[in-house]
């Protein structure tokens, strides 16, 4: 490996490290300014089903957390997924988190219970695994298909999150996070065979 090629990876983990990292600092800040100096008010800006003004929790919900515990369990499968997520591509990164976050948010507001209020990342993060589990469907190359089968082995238990078989967890922002992933998955796929076609012409 040369040093230009090294040093080109080098600065995209690096680049990729700070999105990762700028990205959990600011769910904690949000965090710990609302359990300490607001008591829990930033929470009425999740997503609030059938509401009009809930629409903006869309944007809001994935920085917003129901305390500490619920933030701790969604930051660590927010890194790892993530940064599989930004394997192939560090753009892939925000065009998977922005599809997740609409198809996810829109699929919970129309579908959630008129009295509850959404909060959490864990809809972007089902967005990474549906995202990864379906890439190396769609692309079928050894790379794709080795990271989802990793995912799967790993991070598949997650998948009946998606199932409402839990109180008081939105198997909404779920179910519609994984689908807004298959989706990204989809999308990125054509595109990037797309510009494969092209190369070759």
């Amino acid at each position: 490996m040369t040093n230009s090629r090294s040093n080109a990876i080098t600065k995209e983990l690096r680049t990729q490290a700070a999105i990762l990292s700028t990205s959990v600092a600011l769910m904690w800040a949000i965090e710990i300014i609302d359990i300490f100096v607001l008591q829990g008010r930033l929470d009425r800006f999740g997503i609030r089903p059938y509401s009009i003004p809930g629409l903006w929790g869309i944007l809001f919900a994935p920085f917003l957390h129901g305390g500490f515990s619920h933030l701790i369990a969604n930051t660590v499968p927010f890194i790892t997924l993530g940064w599989l997520v930004m394997l192939q591509e560090t753009s892939d990164f925000f065009i998977v988190t922005a599809i997740a976050m609409v198809v996810g948010g829109l699929g919970t507001w129309l579908t959630g219970s008129p009295s509850s209020i959404h909060i959490g990342a864990s809809g972007v993060v089902f967005g990474y695994l549906g995202f990864l589990l379906f890439r190396g469907y769609f692309l079928r190359n050894v790379p794709s298909i080795a990271v989802s089968l990793v995912v799967g082995l790993f991070y598949g238990g997650l998948i009946w999150g998606v199932l409402p078989i839990q109180a008081g967890v939105s198997w909404q922002g779920h179910l519609f996070g994984f689908i807004g992933g298959a989706i990204a998955a989809k999308f990125l796929s054509g595109d990037t065979r797309t510009n494969s076609r092209n190369s070759k012409q």
